[in-house]
Parts: C-alpha cells; sequence; structure tokens
C-alpha cells in the first residue's frame, strides 16, 4: 500500500482521469441519440417498404455505438459488460431481438440517465473553473449584478471568496469523479448486458464444452496410466516373475546362480516400486493430498532449479481435492514450460483465495512469446480448467515478461478469512 505523498499523487491522479473520461461520456451522450434516431426512422419507414434495406445498418450501426460503450465501460473501471447474441440478418426479425430492443432503449435513455449520473461532477468542476479562471480577472467588469453561488462579487474580498468556493466546487468535482463514473459504468451494465436468455444459452454451451473437454481430458488421463502400468511396472512384474521361475529351477542345482537371480528380482522389484510411486505421484502427490495446495506447490518450487519464489495467502482450510489437483498440475506445467521453452532465471507463484475464487499467479523473467492457442501443455491446462469453469489468462509479449493468471471458482472447507503467507 503506498503511503505519503506517492499515494496522494497516484490517488489524485486517478481522479482527475476518471473526470475526463465522465467528460467523454458526457460527449457521448450527444452523439448516442442519433444512432437512435436512425433506427427509429428506419421502423418507421416499414411500413411503406422503404426501412427493410435501412434497419439492418441501422441497427448495426448502433450495435457498434454500443459495442464501444462496452468496451470503454470494461477498460475504465474493469466492470464486464457481456454483449448480446450476434443480430439477426433480415430487417423483419430485428424487432423482436431482445438484444437490439435494449440497445435501442440505451440509446434514448443514455442522454437522460447516463448523462445526469456524469454531469454532476462535470458541472461543479465548469463551474468551479469560471470563479478560478474568469472572476479574479473580470469581476469589475460585471457590475453590481455580479454574483458568484450566494457571493455577490463586487470587492476584492468578495472576489476572493467567490474563488475559495470555486476551487471548493472543482475539489468537490475531482472527488466525486470516480464514483459518478462508477455509478455509469452499473448503469451500462444494466442496460447493454446481455438478456437472461442469451445468458443462459452461452452457459449451456459452455457446459456442454467444457464436460466433452472434461471426458476427453479423463480418457487421456486413463490410457497415460495404462500406457505407464504396461510399459512399466507391469513390465518389470512380468520380468520379476520370470527371473523368480528361473532361480526356482536353479535352487537345487545351481545356488550361486540362482542367488544371483535372486539378487536380479530384487532389483527389479525395487525399480517396479519406483515405477509405482512415480505413477501414483503423477495422479495425486502424496504432499498435495496430505498438506494441501500451499504446500504442494512449494514442494515444486523446491524440486526446480529456477529460482522460484512463492506467495502463499491462502486462508486456513482446504479447497476441494479436485479443485487442488487441477491448480497444482497446472502450476507444474508453467513451472516446466517456464524452464523449457522461455529461458527464465526466476519464477514468482502467488496463491489466494478471495471472494469464492482460487487465483494463481505465475510470473516468469523469461523471453515471451507463449501462446496458449498454438496447443501444447498451456492448451492442456485451458482446458484442464474449463471443467471447473475456470479461466487461464496469459499476457506473454516478445521479449517477456510472462504472466500467467489462473483462476477457479471454488469454496474454501474454511470459513475463516484470515490468511497466512509464507515465501520460499
Amino acid at each position: 500500500m503506498r503511503t505519503g505523498r506517492g499515494a496522494w499523487t497516484s490517488g489524485g491522479r486517478g481522479a482527475l482521469t476518471a473526470l475526463v473520461r465522465c467528460q467523454r461520456h458526457s460527449l457521448n451522450t450527444l452523439l448516442v441519440p442519433l444512432y437512435g434516431t436512425l433506427v427509429v426512422g428506419a421502423l418507421l419507414l416499414l411500413p411503406v417498404g422503404l426501412g427493410f434495406p435501412l434497419l439492418p445498418p441501422a441497427a448495426a450501426a448502433l450495435r457498434r455505438c454500443a459495442d464501444r460503450q462496452r468496451q470503454r465501460t470494461t477498460d475504465w473501471t474493469g466492470l464486464r459488460v457481456p454483449p448480446p447474441a450476434p443480430l439477426p440478418r433480415t430487417a423483419g426479425e430485428l424487432p423482436g431481438d431482445e438484444g437490439f430492443r435494449r440497445e435501442l432503449r440505451w440509446a434514448w435513455l443514455e442522454p437522460i440517465t447516463g448523462g445526469l449520473i456524469v454531469a454532476v461532477p462535470l458541472c461543479l468542476f465548469w463551474y468551479g473553473a469560471f470563479a478560478v479562471l474568469v472572476q479574479p480577472f473580470a469581476w469589475r467588469e460585471f457590475g453590481d449584478g455580479n454574483w458568484y453561488a450566494f457571493v455577490p462579487v463586487r470587492s476584492t474580498a468578495t472576489m476572493t471568496a467567490a474563488l475559495a468556493l470555486g476551487l471548493a466546487f472543482v475539489a468537490a468535482a475531482v472527488a466525486l469523479a470516480p464514483r459518478a463514473l462508477a455509478r455509469h459504468a452499473r448503469w451500462s451494465a444494466r442496460a447493454l448486458s446481455a438478456p437472461y436468455t442469451t445468458e443462459l444459452v452461452r452457459r449451456i454451451d459452455h457446459l456442454t464444452g467444457t464436460r466433452a473437454d472434461a471426458l476427453d481430458v479423463q480418457a487421456a488421463e486413463l490410457r497415460r496410466i495404462e500406457r505407464d502400468l504396461h510399459d512399466g511396472a507391469q513390465a518389470r512384474l512380468v520380468a520379476l516373475g520370470m527371473t523368480l521361475e528361473r532361480a526356482t529351477l536353479l535352487l537345487d542345482t545351481d545356488p550361486p546362480a540362482a542367488r544371483a537371480l535372486l539378487v536380479e528380482v530384487r532389483a527389479t522389484s525395487e525399480r517396479a516400486l519406483q515405477d509405482l510411486r512415480e505413477l501414483v505421484h503423477g495422479i495425486l502427490p502424496p504432499v498435495l493430498a496430505d498438506r494441501g495446495l500451499g504446500d504442494a506447490v512449494r514442494s515444486l518450487a523446491l524440486d526446480s532449479f529456477l529460482d522460484v519464489r512463492v506467495d502463499n495467502v491462502l486462508p486456513p482450510g482446504r479447497l476441494p481435492a479436485a479443485v487442488e489437483s487441477a491448480a497444482y498440475f497446472a502450476v507444474a506445467e508453467l513451472l516446466a514450460n517456464a524452464a523449457k521453452h522461455s529461458g527464465a532465471q526466476e519464477v514468482r507463484i502467488g496463491l489466494g483465495h478471495t471472494d469464492g475464487v482460487l487465483r494463481v499467479s505465475v510470473a516468469d523473467t523469461g523471453r515471451g512469446g507463449a501462446d496458449a492457442a498454438d496447443g501444447g501443455g498451456l492448451l492442456g491446462v485451458h482446458r484442464r480448467l474449463l471443467a471447473f469453469d475456470g479461466t487461464l489468462t496469459l499476457h506473454s509479449p516478445p521479449g517477456g515478461p510472462t504472466l500467467a493468471t489462473l483462476e477457479i471458482p471454488c469454496a474454501s472447507s474454511s470459513p475463516k478469512t484470515s490468511s497466512s503467507s509464507a515465501t520460499d
């Protein structure tokens, strides 16, 4: 947390930025009704046939305007506004599309509702700016009828009072701007979010896709286990049995040879046991089952030849076992990628759980350029998280650094909200 002058400067700069964005919103309210007017004009011309060729491009223009508003809301405040379904292609279907109707309603209400929200800090600012920039230099020219708010500006003293009041208005405007911007974002989200039915359809499609991916991942994992058993422990156990049979035949006739075969049996059994341990570790590492995600990730950090730092702020208690397993193997894959492909020397891993979401960040100092769309391990991580309705966000510009952020909705088994931190 910043303190002192640095914090004030950062906060003041953010408030001024919010004020500028309120001004941009207010100018946008002058343009939005134009799109609504075009759409209404095309709708009114439908009965005479002229509206059929005009309505689709007018609706498309309104959609682009609404999309810009959604993007601004997300970029400026972090509040995501999900878009509706694509517009119908024919003019006859457009009036029945709920997303189209929402955007048309927004186009007419934005100047009134959204415009009034951002007008509060703007009015205070410009009225205060008038006192600061005009009154000190022109108050004598205005004569005895010059009032600023409740102050009659007729002397140097009253002009100074008006100047102080104007500065207070400017300060109030700067203080209110972030709140006005946030309230405008909530209004935009309510007005422009996708209809409930659209979100429900998307949710069903998403769950259908993630279920198929989960089944594919499970099938691939079963094939891997079967292959590892066949090529590893099973093969060694077969060899062990054959060696035991040979040792049994030689036990009476050639005890030294039988003894050597039994030594070989012991070595083979140890290797088979090691194979089984490695196989079990690949399914569910013992440290993960016994001690939880935080200690399991620290174990990965200790095993890595990279300089890995773990910041664990997970609350006391345990997360669902399947979630812990998915997060563990995702971190393992990201560490492996950092070691093999990025040329990184240092990696920082952050673990946290807030608002019912497990958040894991893995940042490395490598050369960057990672892309989950290229397939490989990152795509596997993405598909593994989809099964839990989780997300993988990857920021890896050429030249680095790379930041991978995992988010998995889940609940902790502990109701406590206190957190502990550990660092390696």
